[in-house]
């Protein structure tokens, strides 16, 4: 499914964009630097990495405010907070892992691009939280990132994954990668498909402009992997796709 593309900004209206896009950058990078520190050398010294999922959550509620974008979400009943699960969403902003990583567990792991370690605080906390790096272009180092998320996954705690591995500049779903498939068949838990609908609208792909959007977040019934082999992930892959489009569909 294709969504429509984000209607153009101009004049007066560009102009007031881009100065709440720059408010919430600011924003973000104060609160970054006064609490970002603190909360991660407690982290270190008394192991207190809850307060960092704490931190970072008020952070993401802190700048989704000023930006201005408002988010509903259907199927809550369906969230596995009981037991590790893997989230499978759709990706079409920049907008889509800070708020799905508040909506959806208060404990969520995400896989995150490796460069990011070099950044001095945020690097350290994701670290810290048990955030997995990947390397693109690296498939060696791909592959020992999902078998820690396996790891993970099988020592209770849940990941936030895109299995298209990239932004869709159209809203259409991009082909999907196998690595959620294998974590999650490797961990033995249940995937939960995800439909964002919205974030294409919030903060395009190549923009840095952020509008004031409401984002649409759906969550569906999950698909068990429970007697599946690695033989199956193809398989798995297409079901989860499809109750992926699906839930889009039925946004629209």
């Amino acid at each position: 499914m294709t969504s429509a593309p984000a209607p153009q900004l101009r004049g007066p209206t560009l102009a007031v964009a881009a100065a709440r896009s720059a408010a919430t950058y600011l924003v973000i990078s104060v609160y970054v630097i006064i609490v970002g520190p603190p909360g991660v050398l407690l982290a270190i010294v008394f192991g207190w990495v809850d307060l960092l999922y704490v931190l970072a959550r008020g952070g993401v509620a802190l700048g989704l405010a000023v930006a201005g974008i408002k988010y509903d979400v259907e199927g809550r009943g369906r969230l596995r907070l009981d037991r590790a699960a893997v989230y499978c969403a759709n990706h079409e902003s920049n907008v889509d892992a800070p708020l799905l990583f508040l909506v959806l567990h208060p404990r969520m792991r995400l896989l995150f691009k490796a460069e990011f370690r070099k950044m001095p605080i945020l690097g350290r906390a994701c670290m810290l939280a048990g955030f997995i790096p990947v390397e693109r272009g690296n498939p060696e180092q791909s592959q020992r990132a999902v078998d820690q998320a396996a790891a993970a996954i099988v020592a209770g705690h849940s990941f936030l994954v895109f299995p298209e591995g990239t932004r869709s500049r159209t809203g259409e779903l991009l082909p999907f990668k196998k690595g959620p498939f294998i974590m999650a068949l490797k961990g033995r838990v249940p995937i939960v498909p995800v439909a964002i609908h919205g974030g294409r609208t919030a903060m395009a792909k190549g923009s840095a402009i952020i509008r004031p959007v409401t984002v649409h977040v759906r969550i569906g019934e999950e698909v068990p992997t429970t007697g599946l082999t690695f033989e199956d992930r193809d398989a798995l892959s297409a079901e989860v796709r499809r109750r992926i489009e699906r839930l889009l569909q039925e946004q629209v």
